[in-house]
């Protein structure tokens, strides 16, 4: 086999990496969803159970939620279109939530969908700039589905930052809530980009997301309070400063302050990166030798939005080791499987041979 060949299949892997890790996390995360602090004996129970064979043939089956739904739409739609089509994409957000509601939306969500669907889907943008009195949200539901644009987008990051911003604008109108997409987006982005046979510089990786998310908040800022103004860069210059200038083994409940476990982007976006970026050496509390398990069980052990954090962390963590990173044990857990890999192969396809 070419060298071509050989980096063409790793490519390819990487793209499966990404999807199936982004669904993984999800699957694994949801059963923790809340919790805080979460018992490690129970989350390490839980995990081992899960990579254990099973000898009946018997699987504990683990569903996915609105994380995957919504990722699925996105990538399904620029499939489809071959790009970025605003009203598509929020009709098939739309369809997929009334198809199947119990997937866990936000309340919050479930309004704009309420709003698209009574206007036709004529105008996607403007149900979520209608909400919290035209503020808009905030939330991390436009970060959580954003790995199939980062994928779609792998030959330009330009690009890949405009998409990011428009996809998450249908329901995410608040520049926290939009930036934090960005920022998941280049995170999986730059993770697809890197040779997972070296060991990941940390310095470097962090040092491009702060370059263009300090570019990124800085627009539109004319008075700066870098907490308020800049809560990105600032989680990304923390991020380094603990795991690069002044390296320290943060405790789940540390990271959880430091960078947050809610349903806010700004709040859990960072923390998915960090939890990748950490996972690439060992956990004082979990022993595995997969990089890949130990980013989504850190993810789960900071609690909160366990869910989210986890898929958004399994999402960068399985576009840099790919799905051969990922162990099949726990692959097999997980609802929507198939999908996601055959999601990742017609992303790859449309963009993997330019």
């Amino acid at each position: 086999m070419s060298a071509v060949t050989n980096s063409v299949c790793a490519l390819a892997g990487k793209f499966r990496g990404c999807l199936v890790g982004s669904l993984l996390g999800d699957c694994l995360g949801a059963p923790f969803e809340g919790d805080f602090p979460v018992s490690k004996s129970v989350l390490t129970s839980y995990v081992s159970k899960l990579l254990e064979e099973s000898s009946k043939g018997l699987l504990p089956f683990r569903p996915y939620t609105d994380d995957t739904a919504m990722t699925r739409s996105v990538g399904q739609s620029l499939i489809d279109n071959k790009g970025f089509h605003a009203s598509d994409l929020a009709r098939r957000f739309t369809t997929e939530y009334y198809d199947q509601p119990k997937r866990g939306y936000g309340m919050n969500v479930v309004d704009v969908f309420h709003a698209l669907k009574k206007n036709n889907f004529e105008d996607p943008y403007g149900p979520a700039k209608d909400q919290f009195q035209g503020k808009g949200s905030y939330g991390n539901g436009g970060a959580m589905r954003v790995a199939p644009v980062a994928l779609f987008c792998y030959n330009n990051d330009e690009k890949l930052i405009d998409l990011a911003e428009k996809q998450a604008q249908i329901t995410h109108s608040h520049r926290n809530g939009y930036n934090g997409a960005i920022l998941q987006c280049l995170a999986v982005y730059q993770a697809a980009r890197s040779d997972s046979n070296i060991p990941l510089n940390k310095a470097a990786y962090l040092d491009y997301l702060l370059e263009k998310m300090d570019a990124i908040e800085s627009k539109g800022v004319t008075v700066l309070n870098p907490a308020e103004d800049k809560p990105y860069t600032q989680s990304l210059k923390n991020m380094k400063r603990f795991l690069c200038d002044d390296p320290q083994d943060l405790s789940a409940e540390e990271v959880a302050a430091l960078f947050g476990n809610d349903v806010s982007a700004a709040k859990s976006v960072p923390t998915a990166v960090y939890t990748f970026l950490r996972s690439q050496e060992p956990l004082s509390f979990f022993e595995t030798e997969s990089p890949f398990v130990r980013a989504v069980v850190l993810s789960i052990a900071v609690g909160g939005d366990t869910d989210t954090i986890a898929s958004m962390a399994g999402s960068i963590s399985g576009a840099f080791h790919g799905i051969a990173g990922i162990p099949t044990r726990l692959q097999r857990h997980c609802e929507g499987l198939d999908n996601a890999i055959k999601m990742a192969d017609e992303i790859y396809e449309l963009v993997g041979a330019h």
